[in-house]
């Protein structure tokens, strides 16, 4: 027997030699099946990336689109050296909302966000962690609940009511001979939405919106918000190729210092005004506005190192900024498509005759009976989402999305405006048919994140958390405006509906309507 051992021990190291090959090949084959990575978009530039595909005149959610329909609903760019992921599926958002969630919940250290929040002190800027949690429950539990909203439902009602009446002043003073007067929209919608959001956050109104109540301060007011909004959806150089930042091409660092700068100004006068208000004991708990709350809830929260009243500012300034651009958009595009659609514009109407009349001003009570002007918010929030592409994720860790792996630092961009106008969900994804939310298929299907089809005010932790507050808002500002007036384009000509490049997607030409009054005379006393 002693003649085999030879033979049995050379099977036996081929035999071992072969397990282990196996082995390997084996693990090679599952670690290139593990780190198979998504598509990369080709037209990258040296250094700068995809950057010249984003900075033409094409706006970028439009051609990030074009390229999704190339490369499919999952693929990467990259802006300048960092790696970014582009999604435009509902069925791959699901997952990165649901079963990746915490690891998309941050946010890209962007030089805009820094210089414009205080160094991230912003919680709507800062990066995912215990700071960012707690701030945002005290926002949810103080300002944003359903409890805190309906506190505050005078606020809203005050002002659009005021603005109703304001609006038929001006019709009297200045009517033609046809009985009607032109007005300009965008600014119209975007003082109703500052001075409800001023009035929640610091109790003041965009006439007195600052610490001191003069004309001259209220300009200045009203410019640094129009900057802030404007600044905050830039990148600069530093965000693509942070090597060759100190170039600051184009000055937009300097002009970011400078907005920032003049709006802690404008909070710190907020803040010094509140803090005298409490200390001599002015203000009654059923009087507190946010900033009220802010001076007693931040004590014992950990603040990750920021100065207390740094993040009482910051908390503002986001809230502030949020709130007043997105809800005007939303309710910007909304009327320019009913605008458009002069069919809509008379059932929304004959719908707001029938349950409300024309008798007394129509009341947030009244929206729930209105389902046609709560379809034609859905339906304008599906075509023109405020944030086509979301707020800027970064993933925190490295994680498998749709079968491919995506490392960690890899930034996030997902394309909500491709989603929403996804032909295999929505049938003529590019029409506006509000009737379509009135259908068995989508009539239960609403705004908040829930249903990845339609999420316009984004998902997951990140997700907005002014929903209720807009949508409100935006029903209430578009019931009363065509309660009490007929409106249309001068000579019913269409409007442009082509949209701008920023941190929200804004009609890019004025929306001039003509308007008359369609109530009796004593309502709009």
């Amino acid at each position: 027997m002693d003649f085999l051992l030879p033979y049995l021990n050379g099977v036996m190291i081929l035999g071992v030699v072969t397990i282990l090959l196996f082995s390997y090949y084996l693990e090679r084959r599952f670690k290139s099946v593990k780190t198979k990575s998504a598509p990369v978009a080709s037209g990258a530039w040296p250094l700068i990336g995809h950057l010249p595909l984003l900075s033409g005149p094409v706006l970028p959610h439009i051609r990030l689109g074009d390229l999704a329909d190339r490369y499919g609903p999952i693929f990467t760019i990259r802006i300048g050296i960092y790696p970014t992921l582009v999604v435009s599926s509902w069925e791959i958002a699901k997952e990165l909302f649901t079963a990746n969630d915490a690891k998309v919940s941050s946010r890209p250290q962007l030089t805009g966000m820094k210089l414009l929040s205080y160094n991230f002190a912003g919680f709507g800027f800062t990066p995912y962690g215990q700071f960012w949690r707690e701030m945002r429950k005290i926002t949810a539990t103080e300002l944003m609940s359903n409890r805190r909203l309906e506190q505050l439902k005078h606020v809203r009602t005050s002002e659009v009511e005021s603005s109703i009446k304001d609006l038929y002043k001006l019709w009297v003073r200045s009517k033609d001979e046809a009985d009607q007067v032109l007005v300009e929209m965008k600014q119209w919608f975007g003082k109703i939405s500052m001075n409800v959001i001023l009035r929640m956050i610091v109790g003041k109104t965009d006439s007195a919106a600052n610490a001191t109540g003069d004309n001259e301060d209220g300009q200045k007011f009203r410019k640094t918000m129009r900057e802030f909004f404007h600044l905050s959806g830039l990148y600069v150089l530093r965000d693509a190729i942070p090597l060759l930042g100190w170039l600051d091409l184009g000055g937009l660092e300097k002009a970011m210092k400078k907005t920032a700068k003049e709006f802690d100004n404008i909070t710190t006068k907020w803040l010094e005004e509140h803090r005298r208000r409490r200390d001599t004991g002015q203000v009654a708990s059923e009087d507190e506005d946010f900033m009220d709350v802010l001076l007693s809830v931040i004590d014992g929260v950990d603040l990750a190192g920021y100065d207390a009243d740094t993040v009482r500012k910051a908390t503002a300034m986001v809230l502030l900024a949020g709130g007043t651009d997105t809800t005007t958009v939303s309710i910007t595009w909304a009327l320019a498509l009913l605008l458009n659609h002069p069919f809509a514009v008379k059932k929304v109407q004959e719908e707001l005759d029938l349950h409300v009349g024309r008798e007394r001003l129509v009341d947030e009570s009244d929206i729930y009976e209105l389902v046609y002007l709560q379809a034609v918010v859905k339906e304008s929030l599906r075509l023109y989402p405020a944030g086509p592409l979301g707020g800027p994720r970064e993933f925190t860790s490295g994680c498998t999305v749709a079968g491919y792996h995506i490392p960690a630092r890899t930034r996030l961009v997902v394309n909500i405006h491709k989603i929403q106008r996804d032909p295999r969900v929505w049938p003529n994804p590019n029409e506006f048919k509000p009737e379509r939310f009135l259908s068995s298929k989508y009539k239960d299907m609403d705004v908040k994140g829930q249903h990845f089809e339609l999420i316009p005010f984004g998902a997951g932790r990140r997700a907005c958390p002014g929903i209720a507050l807009s949508l409100k808002l935006t029903h209430l500002v578009l019931a009363s405006l065509l309660q009490a007036f007929n409106v249309s384009t001068p000579s019913n000509s269409p409007l442009d509906m082509a949209g701008s490049a920023g941190l929200t997607n804004n009609i890019a030409t004025p929306v001039e309507i003509v308007v008359t009054p369609r109530l009796p005379p004593t309502l709009y006393q």
